[in-house]
């Protein structure tokens, strides 16, 4: 029976294992773990708890009947509490002490934040591998010289390993924003209704073991951070901050699939393009940088998505109010979803770029003779020619040969004008020498090498247990 619409995010874009991560069983196993947590501390701090009820807790951990669930909360209108009505009844010895002392937000927002986690982990894996992919496409083009563009005009000269420490250097800006947000997650803990931990306080009537359990339930779930204050929850600004992350990921990667678009526009670069792959159902020449385009695409919608936990956060209530849950069970998921899908097609992009050499020295030998005019120009000069007269010849071989370039379609023939003029006082070789594209790019290959050497192999060797040697599969 078709149960309706199911998000393309998890079926036909995101890795199975950032699935895994916001799947149902995922979320409400780690509310049932956090329970085991909670009992387990609260017996350790002197609560009347048996290891037979923690033991009958942790057996049913994966233990999940979705329909009792379902009929419960039907009921009593609470999804907590039809869940912790669930388990009692896999677990009737520990019935009576499950969510002891909690209230909803003790699993929903310490689970989040272990989610979120475990998500920033996969995250930032992708992220490693796309920077080596891009490293080591950055050595292998440090000296392919090719046209620079501004406002996508032909500019001076740049190589095409130093176009791609751009893409590198904005994505070790990410890496670096993302590893101070996951460095500062904290749990929620356990803090009660309002935050107050006044049902703990009635519980142990002991501040002191109050405190231990906050802090001690935090280090068994793996965290040795919590929050020292909150309302119900913890501050919506962490979920703001972490798709701000995720935000700022997607249009790194947005940036780069917009110049890879041009650029095979160009025929300079292309995407990887398998045997069987068909690029229009009606065009089959056609051989579309569809990676890309959906790199923007999704990129778009998690650019989009970070705007939603930014307006909840701005417009919680005092302790708090419910306007947030709804929201935050789509955006923060599907944002780690796409974001996943976004590195996915970036590191399978970026594992076999194809370079078209000769197709990049034609562009540039048709622009370069415009550019190099300065050079030829100075030269002359300091062959004794006198400068007003050459510039004013310049100016008037340029224009006619661009007039060839753009009215007839030939190419540029500068030089050869140029070449014949002998108040120049150059064959063409020699000023085909003096415009060598190889001269013109500055310290490109240079700032290639150093930028690798000081920025991006310090953080490859940091997480080189990261990086996997696979082909990550573009699902379709």
């Amino acid at each position: 029976m078709d149960k309706g619409y199911v998000t393309p995010l998890g079926t036909r874009y995101a890795s199975e294992e950032m699935s895994k991560v916001w799947s149902s069983d995922s979320k409400y196993s780690t509310w049932r773990k956090l329970w085991v947590a909670l009992a387990e501390t609260e017996k350790e701090l002197g609560i009347d708890i048996t290891e037979e009820q923690i033991k009958e807790m942790k057996e049913h951990i994966n233990d999940i009947d979705y329909e009792v669930v379902k009929q419960r909360e039907k009921e009593c209108r609470h999804d907590v509490m039809a869940h912790v009505y669930e388990f009692g009844t896999k677990c009737p010895s520990a019935k009576g002490i499950i969510h002891l002392g909690a209230t909803s937000c003790y699993v929903t927002d310490n689970a989040d934040i272990i989610l979120m986690d475990e998500a920033l982990k996969i995250v930032k894996e992708k992220l490693v591998l796309v920077i080596s992919n891009l490293k080591k496409f950055a050595l292998e083009n440090k000296n392919v010289t090719c046209l620079g563009y501004t406002h996508f005009q032909p500019a001076q000269l740049t190589t095409v390993g130093k176009r791609a420490t751009l893409w590198l250097q904005d994505l070790v800006e990410d890496l670096e924003e993302l590893e101070f947000v996951q460095a500062h997650l904290k749990m929620r803990g356990c803090k009660g209704t309002t935050g107050t931990q006044e049902s703990f306080m009635k519980l142990f009537k002991d501040e002191e073991k109050v405190k231990m359990l906050d802090k001690k339930v935090a280090e068994k779930m793996g965290f040795n951070k919590v929050f020292a204050v909150s309302g119900q929850t913890y501050t919506r600004k962490v979920d703001s901050r972490v798709l701000n992350v995720l935000s700022s990921i997607a249009q790194s990667a947005s940036k780069f699939a917009n110049d890879m678009r041009l650029l095979q526009h160009e025929k300079e670069l292309e995407e990887p393009f398998e045997k069987g792959q068909i690029g229009s159902s009606a065009m089959a020449y056609k051989r579309n940088p569809m990676r890309s385009e959906r790199i923007n695409s999704l990129a778009r919608h998690v650019v989009a998505l970070a705007g939603d936990p930014a307006m909840t956060a701005m417009t919680q209530w005092l302790e708090r109010t419910l306007d947030d849950s709804a929201n935050k069970r789509i955006c923060v998921p599907e944002a780690f979803l796409a974001i996943d899908g976004i590195l996915i097609l970036y590191a399978n992009i970026t594992s076999n770029i194809v370079v078209y050499k000769n197709v990049i020295i034609t562009n540039l030998m048709q622009e370069l003779p415009f550019m190099g005019t300065e050079e030829v120009l100075m030269k002359a000069v300091l062959n004794g020619g006198d400068r007003q007269e050459l510039h004013e010849k310049i100016r008037i071989y340029s224009m006619e040969a661009a007039k060839e370039v753009k009215e007839y379609g030939r190419p540029n023939d500068l030089v050869d004008r140029i070449a014949k003029d002998p108040s120049f006082g150059f064959t063409k070789d020699q000023i085909l020498e003096i415009l060598n594209p190889d001269h013109l790019c500055g310290r490109a290959p240079k700032q290639v090498e150093e930028f690798i050497k000081e920025e991006v192999d310090p953080i490859l060797e940091k997480y080189k247990e990261l990086i996997r040697n696979i082909d990550i599969e573009v699902n379709v």
